[in-house]
């Protein structure tokens, strides 16, 4: 399997396992400029040089034994549950994406179809019930995590423990997990723990939200979204990340983490 999702810079001063939704653009572009002293001009996941990442051949020798033999400091960073499937929802089922369409294609007329979603319309300003249509899109969310049908989760909404497994299944060890919602405090640890050619000035540094803009603005409170049934089924796709990452199941309007991630936890029941 090795270890996808792994971004490394290019100078092998810090290694990444990227989870979706989860600052993950930010990241890429600290860590492209910390080697080149210049931000990349675009979307960083489309960066295909100035940093080594597992989807590109030439760098999965580099990755791997870089990564199994620990040989640089390695981190990856989540988010609230609850945040991480509502911004899904906007951006990946209600958004255009960068490149004018649909996200995958036929997905939203399958969705509209089968579970009956509304989205809005292609310019994001028609209404619709965010409330009911994020409801039934948490059903269709279950379906793909549970049953794997009518697809098998996408990434962007498949729990980040499975996400954060991958990496140690293979042989590879955290040195740190970050919470978004903390964000400068957690890069600033990852900062101080790695000598980088370029230095970096987390204060100055914009957030490179590449999904900003896509959809609809969120026209309610996290809380709003999540009835007794929706948090039941919250639970049941993401127990495992609100556990290990220390997030708030019983309110979710309280985004921050209510513990300390203990990483001896983290790599021994990802490991299994």
């Amino acid at each position: 399997m090795g270890f996808p999702g792994t971004w490394m810079t290019s100078s092998e001063s810090v290694v990444y396992r990227v989870v979706p939704k989860c600052a993950c653009s930010t990241i890429g572009q600290i860590m492209y400029y910390s080697d080149h002293g210049e931000f990349f001009e675009g979307d960083i996941h489309d960066a295909k040089s100035g940093m080594h990442k597992w989807a590109m051949d030439d760098s999965q020798a580099p990755i791997t034994r870089n990564v199994q033999g620990h040989q640089s400091y390695a981190f990856t960073c989540v988010r609230n549950p609850y945040t991480r499937v509502l911004s899904s929802f906007f951006d990946k089922i209600c958004g255009i994406q960068r490149n004018g369409r649909r996200y995958r294609g036929n997905l939203v007329p399958k969705l509209t179809y089968e579970y009956g979603i509304e989205v809005g319309g292609d310019d994001g300003k028609q209404e619709f019930d965010q409330i009911r249509s994020f409801r039934r899109f948490l059903l269709f969310v279950r379906d793909t995590v549970r049953y794997r049908r009518p697809m098998d989760p996408d990434i962007h909404w498949s729990a980040m423990s499975g996400h954060v497994s991958t990496f140690i299944w293979n042989g590879g060890k955290y040195d740190k997990i970050l919470w978004t919602e903390s964000f400068n405090d957690g890069m600033a640890d990852v900062l101080s723990a790695i000598e980088t050619p370029h230095p970096i000035d987390l204060t100055a540094i914009p957030r490179f939200n590449e999904s900003e803009g896509h959809g609809p603005k969120r026209a309610h409170p996290v809380e709003d979204y999540f009835d007794d049934l929706s948090m039941h089924l919250i639970y049941e796709i993401y127990k495992r990340d609100f556990e290990l990452f220390k997030y708030d199941f019983e309110d979710p309007s309280n985004k921050m983490p209510i513990g300390e991630i203990d990483l001896d936890e983290v790599h021994a029941k990802l490991g299994d």
